[in-house]
């Protein structure tokens, strides 16, 4: 579905990639050493969930890591839209609210949640996001990650 952008930042993503991406139709061809390939397919499984080839770029980083959390995983709920509105929350304030607070980038498709970020930043971003579909408040959820941002701070003091 993400094919025109792909067409559009190929010349950009073969670049930064060091790889030669060739498409036919829907198929998508990755060539270049192993490492580069590697690092190319995270960038266009994120892509493919819905982030910008920009946003993707990050995980060339190897710091960044791409995180996909199917919602079916963790709710009995049939219906989905009531889940994807408790984690955007209103005029998507909890999203924006937990991207800034974890420092993660956040994109909530029809039935699963994409999250780049640190490895621990993901780790409290994905914690924070599993409580909201359990149900927690999203009070309590904003109170989770500023705790971990707090003890983060004083460790980073220490």
């Amino acid at each position: 579905p993400r094919i025109r952008e792909l067409r559009k930042e190929r010349e950009e993503l073969e670049r930064k990639l060091g790889v030669k991406i060739i498409l036919e139709g829907k198929k998508v061809i990755i060539d270049g050493e192993a490492l580069d390939e590697y690092e190319a397919v995270l960038v266009l499984e994120a892509m493919q969930f819905g982030f910008s080839a920009r946003k993707a770029l990050l995980l060339k980083s190897e710091h960044l890591i791409f995180r996909r959390l199917p919602i079916k995983n963790f709710t009995r709920r049939k219906d989905l839209s009531v889940v994807r509105g408790r984690i955007i929350g209103q005029e998507g304030k909890t999203k924006h609210a937990m991207e800034n607070i974890s420092g993660c980038e956040i994109i909530i498709s029809d039935d699963a949640v994409g999250i780049i970020g640190s490895a621990e930043s993901i780790e409290e971003a994905t914690t924070a996001i599993t409580n909201l579909i359990r149900g927690s408040k999203q009070a309590n959820v904003y109170r989770f990650l500023e705790r971990m941002n707090a003890a983060k701070k004083e460790l980073g003091k220490e």
